[in-house]
């Protein structure tokens, strides 16, 4: 039962701790505390392994959960960004109200994102997917303004009903299964029921990848994510844009290769509509970061454009394209975590939330200013940051894979959007280093800048974002090999 108790653990916790009484230093070394100990927990699970039935719905439906490759690999992610955006929030909660109700959410949505990742077969998988959505609404809608409420709605709408898309697919695809429908490589659909139908399950594919890539961002179901990120608290966007919104990649991944088979899809038109997207968004969301000119808004909108990265490598149904997939996973959790979290600190500290007027702050903020570089770096894809090797393995797939009019149509995409990431990332470092003299103030260039850096609390978890980047650009592909990819 090791895993009901990784699933349930930080509920239970999240809320005891949240609404008991206790001083705010005590709540907050218990919060340390119970993350600590699901991390443990997720540890246990995944190297103890093995499997457990909840309930048996229906023949052949259950409620079941296990620990895979796949889902050992995410957890991962899980557990990095989920502890470091815990331990930042106890400074930056400090300027926002209703603490107590961030924390309980977020430790619910923590159990909720592990039960996605042990998931064993579709059924269980919808079920922690509808409940990772309902449990991190509260965190958007968090500062209870009327931005905030419609930013939340319209994050539950689309979920909603991107989710009901993937339901479709989950029918067709529990209907035309062998006896046994738990995840497997390459699918449990049985031969002798989809002979004949094999237009119908394709259509139900294409919708389950549509349906799903909501939450991933994936054009045209991405509204949600430029309305939600920038209203939610930075840590909650963190999590949002780092972790949650890969719940929708892990859910493709489960429906193309381990429910209906890479090899059902590889070659027919659902493949080359998927590509079709995830090109689209990858070059829509870099033109529409380029354009913002608020923070927190430019890095929503390049979320969007860099998880469909993670969705063009998978289109490609190759072992390269999956591990390109799963490495941008890793390293964009970890860098555009980061970025979130350091523009938390330009709000939490200085009220900046627009580009503009960012310039001249890293003499105040230089350790913050070099962890957004870093992250930049990264989401750039300069080596030997995690990005690039991403890219590089996701490039190298595309070329590979043969499919006319695509092999290099997409590393042109790449190249294209890489480019743009760069024009609207490092402007903001240079300016923010090298502000020039007319925005040095009246003080003269000898006059000391007053300091404005967080403390440890909120460097530590960026700094540790960072350099797990670089863990992913050294040594990425033994990583991702070590899970059984």
């Amino acid at each position: 039962m090791v895993f009901m108790a990784a699933v349930l653990f930080p509920v239970i916790a999240g809320i005891c701790v949240s609404y008991m009484k206790m001083p705010t230093k005590t709540r907050h070394i218990l919060y340390a505390a119970s993350a600590a100990v699901t991390d443990l927990l997720v540890l246990i699970a995944v190297l103890k392994g093995g499997d457990v039935t909840l309930a048996v719905l229906a023949e052949g439906v259950s409620l079941r959960f296990a620990a895979d490759g796949l889902g050992k690999f995410f957890l991962l992610a899980v557990s990095i960004l989920y502890t470091a955006a815990c331990v930042y929030s106890f400074e930056y909660m400090r300027t926002e109200e209703d603490e107590e109700r961030f924390f309980a959410f977020f430790f619910i949505s923590f159990g909720a994102m592990i039960a996605v990742a042990f998931a064993a077969n579709m059924v269980t998988f919808y079920l922690c997917f509808e409940a990772l959505t309902l449990t991190t609404v509260p965190l958007v809608l968090h500062e209870m303004t009327k931005e905030a409420v419609a930013a939340g709605l319209k994050y539950l709408f689309y979920s909603v009903g991107g989710a009901l898309l993937g339901l479709f697919a989950v029918f067709f695809v529990y209907f035309y299964a062998k006896p046994s429908a738990d995840f497997v490589m390459g699918g449990f659909l049985d031969p002798a029921k989809t002979s004949g139908h094999e237009q119908l399950l394709l259509a139900a594919a294409m919708a389950g990848i549509i349906g799903f890539g909501t939450k991933a961002g994936l054009y045209p179901m991405h509204g949600w994510l430029p309305t939600a990120h920038p209203i939610a608290p930075a840590p909650a966007s963190a999590l949002l844009s780092g972790i949650v919104a890969k719940a929708g990649v892990i859910a493709i991944i489960r429906l193309v290769y381990y429910s209906f088979g890479a090899e059902f899809i590889r070659g027919t038109w659902v493949q080359t509509a998927w590509m079709c997207l995830a090109m689209l968004t990858i070059f829509m969301g870099s033109m529409m970061a380029f354009r913002e000119k608020v923070m927190k808004k430019r890095l929503a909108f390049s979320t969007i454009s860099q998880i469909s990265y993670i969705l063009l490598g998978l289109s490609f149904l190759s072992e390269t394209g999956v591990e390109g997939g799963l490495l941008h996973l890793m390293s964009h959790m970890a860098s555009k975590g980061c970025l979130f979290l350091c523009a938390g600190v330009f709000i939490c500290k200085l009220g900046i939330r627009n580009v503009a007027d960012l310039k001249g702050i890293g003499k105040r903020m230089p350790v913050t200013l070099a962890c957004f570089t870093g992250a930049s770096l990264s989401l750039i894809g300069i080596p030997p940051m995690g990005g690039f090797l991403s890219k590089w393995v996701i490039a190298s797939a595309s070329i590979s894979s043969g499919i006319r009019g695509f092999s290099f149509a997409a590393p042109a995409v790449l190249l294209v959007s890489a480019l743009l990431t760069a024009g609207y990332l490092l402007p903001v470092v240079v300016n923010g280093f090298f502000p020039g003299r007319a925005e040095e103030g009246h003080r003269g260039d000898s006059a000391p800048a007053e300091s404005a850096e967080p403390s440890a609390l909120m460097l530590v978890p960026m700094t540790a974002l960072v350099a797990a980047a670089l863990v992913f650009g050294v040594a990425g592909q033994q990583i991702v090999h070590a899970f059984g990819f």
